[in-house]
């Protein structure tokens, strides 16, 4: 109970569960006017509990009095019976909330006529003849009560359309709130959205794994749309057949091959007809479609792709404008509402665009990526083409350089992306012999002076190609120092110990290796032992120490055996496979 003072007389508040602090507030600034006017001002709330009364100093006003008229107005407006006042004391109207009463306002009168008026005629009838009975000077007339009558009524008029005006005022005011507050979960509503899209959009990196974003995207969406499951189907080849499966996804859903086929076709022919979005529920109307008992309501969108050139037997459901339908974003059983509605399937399709987009893009990159490596290694072939004997070296160097990365990378921290790198500077480290003539390399017998000196140009020239090509840049260390030596007896800039980069370092010792285990037009190929025996020879001297016993100290001999089974263009079961897929995620360290 809150007690406020004001001009005339004072009053009590007390909140409730149906009346505001706002209207009541509103309401106590109109009963604190009227008091002004000699009478009392009341609210009862919808259970006829009393919660706030303007007392105007000039008489008391009696609560339960007050208490029983609004009961009984409330009454009446529930039988729906015309609301009107019990006693002529009091004016009263309802205060509304739409068709419902929350509220019954009170104006007490404190009588037929005011405080000072009745003390006035008091007076005049004192001065009456009580004896005789006749009037005196100042007695009043019957005339003066009509008057004093009409006076009244003329007043509890305007008190009447002084509620009339309060109760419109009440139910206007009211409605603006309401409309506020719509307008205002609406607009936060469109803020979560607006902040989601710009989210999925912020984390639209090609090099994010597909499975990452789209759970994000699952977790992000059902921070917004309470459901009881979502997930993300994506379109596999599995057994040489095209298959809906779940990539992401979160909460109890359980989606088989079955039904991943169900939503696929019976999703296409939505989009076919014009619609957005799959929606069924049984709340208007039974299902559409058969579901399983757990299912309440359901919604389904697409993520489509622009439709590839594929064999005319392809029967996959097609969406609008001949885009196909890549994958589907399923949710069921909407929380805090009976169904899903046309906002949710707008924000369900606005997120799945997101992901297709995501999704292509991904497969673009793929495509680019593969088509890059596809020429890097076209490139080293050619290279290594020119001479007969170092067929594969390039592709060898390249895997046996990610082989040490890989080692060194168990005892220290090595960034994944520097063991990329390492793998690309080991594919492209001979580049420069392009530049290089052929009948230098092809030569049998001993080279001259001049000779020697024209092919230890390949590093230069190969770092110089490299550099005109920005994203290349990281890579140029490799191939510029692979011939470098920690003596300093290396070339082409005599470099000595920790002044060769770690990537020159690897990729040099690897280039050693498989250029002593294969055959030469001046010598056979040495075993893996004898290898591995000049290797430990020339440790801080030739190569560096540390690099080289993290090799020494590997399973060579595993390493050994993958060469061996993949044959001389190293194209063989481990290329075809995750040797591929390697060299695929390498460049992509170069294209971010």
């Amino acid at each position: 109970m809150q007690n406020t003072k004001h001009e005339i007389g004072s009053s009590f508040r007390k909140t409730n569960g149906r009346l505001t602090n706002s209207q009541l507030h509103e309401l106590e600034g109109f009963g604190g006017r009227i008091n002004k006017v000699g009478v009392n001002f009341a609210v009862c709330d919808a259970d006829g509990e009393l919660v706030l009364l303007c007392d105007g100093g000039k008489f008391k006003s009696d609560k339960k009095s007050i208490i029983d008229n609004c009961l009984s107005i409330l009454e009446r407006d529930i039988k729906g019976h015309q609301s009107s006042t019990v006693d002529s004391r009091f004016l009263t109207t309802l205060l509304k909330q739409g068709s419902q009463a929350v509220g019954v306002a009170l104006i007490d009168l404190g009588g037929p006529a005011p405080i000072a008026t009745r003390q006035k005629d008091l007076a005049l009838l004192a001065d009456c003849d009580a004896d005789t009975g006749s009037i005196g000077a100042g007695c009043p007339t019957t005339a003066d009560n009509a008057n004093r009558d009409t006076q009244q009524d003329i007043r509890n008029t305007l008190f009447s359309e002084m509620l009339g005006f309060l109760s419109e005022h009440f139910r206007t005011e009211v409605e603006a709130e309401e409309q506020i507050e719509v307008v205002g979960t609406e607009l936060a509503r469109v803020y979560e959205e607006l902040v989601l899209l710009y989210k999925l959009s912020t984390n639209m990196r090609v090099t994010e794994p597909d499975a990452n974003f789209l759970q994000m995207a699952c977790d992000s969406l059902t921070d917004i749309v309470s459901v009881e499951g979502i997930a993300i189907l994506l379109e596999k080849t599995i057994d040489d057949e095209k298959q809906l499966v779940v990539a992401a996804g979160s909460g109890l859903i359980d989606i088989d091959d079955r039904m991943a086929a169900v939503l696929h076709s019976l999703l296409a022919e939505e989009i076919n007809s014009g619609k957005e979005a799959l929606l069924d529920s049984e709340v208007d109307s039974p299902f559409k479609h058969d579901w399983p008992n757990n299912i309440r309501n359901i919604i389904a969108v697409p993520l489509c792709g622009k439709d590839k050139a594929e064999s005319h037997h392809d029967n996959t459901p097609k969406a609008q404008n001949d885009n196909r339908i890549i994958g589907i974003m399923v949710a069921i059983n909407r929380i805090d509402k009976q169904d899903f509605d046309s906002t949710d399937a707008k924000l369900f399709n606005s997120v799945a665009n997101g992901c297709a987009v995501f999704i292509e893009n991904g497969r673009l990159f793929n495509d680019l990526k593969t088509l890059f490596i596809g020429s890097l290694k076209a490139l080293t072939r050619s290279i290594d083409a020119k001479d007969p004997y170092t067929r594969g070296h390039s592709e060898r160097v390249a895997f046996i350089s990610r082989w040490i990365a890989e080692r060194i990378a168990e005892q220290e921290p090595v960034e994944e992306e520097q063991i990329h790198r390492i793998y690309l500077a080991g594919l492209l480290h001979d580049i420069g012999k392009i530049g290089i003539d052929e009948v230098v390399l092809r030569k049998k017998g001993k080279l001259t002076e001049g000779e020697i000196e024209c092919i230890r140009k390949h590093p230069s020239i190969g770092a110089g190609i490299l550099r005109e090509i920005n994203q290349m840049h990281d890579i140029v260390p490799g191939v510029l120092c692979h011939h470098e030596r920690v003596d300093g007896k290396g070339y082409p800039g005599g470099l000595v110990g920790e002044q060769i980069p770690l990537i020159g370092k690897i990729v040099g010792l690897a280039d050693g290796f498989d250029a002593m285990t294969s055959k030469r037009t001046y010598r056979n190929a040495r075993t893996v032992e004898q290898a591995l025996a000049e290797i430990k020879k020339g440790l801080g001297t030739q190569f560096d120490e540390k690099v080289g016993t993290v090799f020494l100290n590997s399973d060579v001999y595993q390493l050994w055996d993958i060469i061996v089974q993949n044959g001389p263009d190293f194209t063989g079961i481990y290329g075809s496979s995750n040797f591929s897929e390697y060299g695929t995620a390498a460049v992509g360290t170069l294209i971010r």
